[in-house]
């Protein structure tokens, strides 16, 4: 999920390089998304575990 995350990052920064405002703006936008799913999961692991 991270990893996706990071890939998702990576687009959105090319894109913004090269001018492509529409796809970084997307890419962003998943990334975020990404990001929250993960913390939200990686949360409940270290309560499930403790």
């Amino acid at each position: 999920m991270l990893r996706w995350t990071i890939t998702f990052i990576i687009i959105a920064i090319i894109a913004g390089i090269l001018g492509f405002g529409g796809i970084a703006g997307a890419s962003a936008g998943i990334a975020k998304v990404l990001f929250f799913i993960f913390l939200v999961l990686f949360v409940l692991t270290l309560l499930k575990k403790a």
